[in-house]
């Protein structure tokens, strides 16, 4: 939404003021979860503190302003005192209006809206909010007609900032703001209707939003929560059916177990019966972790200039989840999330039917009276990892990973939920990946994925590529450590592949798919013979924005193994002897690096200019025999590795070898 349409919709409403407060806290002092009972402004004015909307993180010091919507939560972690007004207000937009007024409203509520920032000019606003502040204790009309009055001077001026440093507010995530309210409340009564005046929108556009981000309705999801946590009281205290009915929000023990036997498949004596006798091997030991959901410290890593590497930069944006207390809420939750992932959910992954290769570990159930011991069933299975033997569910049906996610569509896997950048890939549309597929993953965020939603997704496996998330993956659930890259260089693509389809027992679909691929391979080698000359070598240079690289004959990305490992096209010296899967060099030396056939990638045209415009680039053999061959540009099937990525590459590499000879 434009900051223009927020304006446009401040001139059509019709507000009123529901309270106006003054509020000092102490150092140390904490605010948890509270719910705005309407849509409010926060004016600090000292201090310095952690504010929290809907888990949204800010640094709130001396005039800054913050605003959220109706039924957004409140959370502030103080710093030193901190000093600060809450201006609680209504604002509808009154009938008859045009309707592309009432549109605009619908679509995107501009009271609903969050935004932060420090004003240019804070004491005007000040001024402002003093007076409202003093007026408001006053009980009679005249002063409430005075406090609306310059409530809208306030809103003018900050309008008026606003516009002048070019800030845009930006909408709230209502699903993630289901979820929350849902978890918090589960035990009252709610309704879609409740919910979504609670939340200030339309039931329809309520109901429509969740389904389509988290494929399940609002209510369905609210049942999920309610059984999950029963199942909690149910496995660790003697409560009655009605008890535990009663305090997870159904009016008695009959509507608790036709629910359960709804989403578990079973009732909630039959569920208590099993787990005591023959499933405590996959539960038991899930009731006695305590994991925190969010960080202790953020790591700084590229999410978006992925040069080479996925590389730790200098200074770039973070997310700013930080270190937290844990509470009896959120150790509450933790539990909810963990019982919610032993149960037994559908299988959207495709989860692998194959035996594994892997040491299993089988759960043993015995009958003592009658002396016979029931048969194993291999609940998990040990996969080995460069951080140890890892004990992983047999078939994972929730899998959450921050890299690979063309491999596991490959393997048949549709995870819950991927790294951002991953849903983005040239390869997805030019593999024809559907968008009912893509709309069963979750955005997660860049490095490290986001926490919170990893927890809400309730994966049954998580795959890391960074060493250094790993331990904050383990807080949420199963985690296994694949790395991308190791040091500067990275696995062959197929060699890759077969690590992924092993954690899933997954061997016989990728060695099929390896031996069709490998068909590819050997006819686009025989379409490409005698372009390259015998005794002549290639070279494949990749120019970023800001460096220059030549990629080795091993351990490179950008298409160098499809070039070098697959079509067997002969290195130069230098590229065979590299230590690592490229090297960064200057362009005064980079002659010495070109063979007699040189790739070329680029991080886009406008980077490449200097250097194939400069003289020494120029002057190269290979460039004054018209034996280069630009084959890619960031963002392309080149920067990945998985099957999908592998069998563009080596379409488009084979069409530009022969488009050139011809």
């Amino acid at each position: 939404m434009t900051l223009s349409d927020h304006i446009l919709l401040w001139n059509h409403a019709s507000i009123k003021v529901m309270d106006v407060r003054h509020t000092i806290m102490e150092q140390g002092e904490v605010l948890q979860s509270y719910r705005l009972p309407a849509s409010a402004f926060l004016y600090a004015v000292r201090g310095s503190a952690r504010v929290w909307l809907d888990r949204n993180a800010h640094m709130a010091k001396r005039f800054h302003i913050l605003h959220g919507g109706k039924g957004m939560f409140l959370d502030i972690a103080v710093e030193e005192s901190f000093e600060y007004y809450m201006i609680l207000y209504k604002a509808t937009v009154p009938l008859p209006c045009r309707q592309e007024i009432l549109e605009l409203m619908k679509k995107n509520n501009p009271f609903q809206y969050q935004y932060v920032f420090a004003p240019c000019y804070p004491l005007s606003l000040f001024d402002k909010i003093d007076q409202m502040n003093n007026e408001w204790q006053r009980s009679n009309g005249l002063e409430k007609l005075h406090v609306k009055s310059l409530f809208y001077q306030f809103v003018y001026e900050l309008m008026r900032q606003l516009h002048v440093q070019g800030i845009e507010p930006f909408k709230p995530d209502l699903a993630m703001q289901v979820i929350r309210y849902i978890r918090e409340r589960y035990s009252e009564p709610i309704t879609l209707e409740s919910l979504a005046n609670d939340l200030e929108c339309s039931a329809g556009y309520l109901s429509k939003l969740f389904k389509g981000k988290m494929n399940t309705s609002p209510i369905h999801y609210l049942g999920e929560v309610r059984v999950n946590n029963a199942i909690k009281l149910l496995l660790q205290t003697d409560a009655t059916l009605q008890e535990i009915a009663e305090s997870v929000g159904y009016p008695d023990g009959h509507s608790l177990s036709r629910s359960f036997k709804r989403y578990k498949g079973v009732s909630p004596a039959r569920f208590k019966t099993e787990w005591k006798y023959g499933d405590q091997g996959e539960d038991l030991p899930l009731l006695r972790q305590r994991f925190a959901i969010l960080p202790n410290k953020v790591k700084r890593y590229s999410d978006n200039d992925i040069e080479n590497h996925y590389q730790y930069k200098g200074e770039v944006d973070i997310s700013m989840y930080r270190s937290v207390k844990l509470t009896a809420m959120t150790v509450f939750l933790c539990l909810s999330l963990l019982l919610g992932a032993c149960s037994s959910a559908p299988n959207t992954n495709g989860g692998s039917q194959a035996p594994a290769k892997n040491a299993e570990v089988q759960a043993n159930s015995g009958n003592s009276n009658g002396g016979q011991e029931a048969a194993s069933q291999a609940k998990t299975r040990i996969v080995s990892t460069l951080k140890g033997d890892v004990e992983i569910p047999a078939e994972p049906q929730r899998v959450a990973s921050d890299q690979y996610m063309g491999q596991l569509l490959k393997l048949g896997i549709i995870p819950v939920g991927v790294r951002e950048d991953m849903l983005k890939e040239a390869w997805i549309e030019k593999a024809g990946i559907s968008k009912d597929i893509l709309s069963k993953i979750e955005d997660l965020g860049g490095f490290p994925m986001n926490a919170e939603k990893l927890a809400y997704l309730e994966p049954d496996l998580i795959i890391g590529s960074i060493e250094d998330n790993i331990e904050q993956y383990k807080k949420i659930g199963t985690t296994v450590f694949l790395p991308y890259w190791e040091s500067y260089s990275t696995a062959g693509p197929i060699e890759k592949f077969k690590r992924i389809s092993e954690i899933f027992g997954k061997q016989e679909v990728a060695e099929q798919w390896i031996a069709e691929y490998e068909q590819k391979v050997d006819k686009a080698r025989k379409q490409i013979e005698g372009i390259i000359k015998p005794g002549e070598t290639i070279s494949v240079v990749q120019i970023g924005s800001k460096a220059l690289y030549v990629l080795a004959a091993k351990g490179g990305n950008y298409g160098s193994a499809t070039i070098y490992q697959m079509l067997k096209l002969p290195p130069t010296e230098k590229a065979l002897n590299m230590t690592e899967g490229f090297e960064n060099v200057s362009l005064e030396v980079l002659p010495e690096y070109l063979g007699d056939h040189v790739f070329v990638y680029v991080n886009s045209k406008e980077d490449a200019d200097q250097i194939l415009n400069s003289a020494i680039w120029k002057g190269a053999p290979a460039v004054k025999k018209g034996q280069v061959y630009m084959y890619g540009e960031f963002g392309d099937e080149f920067v990945m590795e998985d099957p999908y990525s592998l069998e563009l590459q080596l379409e488009t590499i084979v069409n530009i070898l022969l488009k050139n000879r011809q």
